[in-house]
């Protein structure tokens, strides 16, 4: 499989992958490249990949668009460390759901435990990443940045 095709296939699972988990309708716009650094601007979570392709999932948004999830998801808002704590299984359910739909296309991925990062961060350590922006009517927006290492192990 070429880059290219990783590169599309994680896209594709991503975008499955919201559709699954988000109990709504979602807006996802095109994809864009960006380089270092990301800016984050108040609450994300951060997953790594890892097998066939190594890279990154992280979920920007903020407190108000992730506690809006929660609440359409469990009926009842978040807020402070169940917030946080949400935010990280939000992450956990996004890339476990990836790895199941790229799993269908014969990439073999696993991730890392989700770090959720709150305020203010720059992320650094790739040189290319994709950006998925979501829209989820009623909630609010979010960003998925997607980085993915170039060497690509190949069977």
């Amino acid at each position: 499989m070429s880059n290219s095709k990783y590169f599309q296939t994680i896209l594709n699972g991503t975008i499955h992958a919201l559709k699954t988990i988000l109990p709504m309708d979602i807006q996802v716009k095109a994809p864009s490249m960006i380089s270092e650094p990301f800016q984050q601007q108040q609450m994300g979570v951060l997953i790594g990949l890892i097998g066939d392709v190594k890279g990154r999932v992280i979920i920007d948004s903020s407190p108000d668009i992730f506690s809006g999830i929660g609440s359409s998801m469990f009926g009842m808002p978040l807020e402070g460390e169940m917030l946080e704590s949400f935010t990280g299984e939000f992450g956990n359910m996004i890339a476990g759901n990836l790895c199941t739909a790229v799993g269908q296309e014969s990439l073999e991925i696993d991730i890392t435990p989700p770090t959720v990062m709150v305020g203010n961060t720059k992320l650094y350590g790739f040189e290319k990443a994709f950006v998925l922006p979501v829209t989820i009517p009623n909630v609010g927006a979010l960003t998925v940045l997607l980085t993915i290492e170039e060497e690509v192990i190949t069977a």
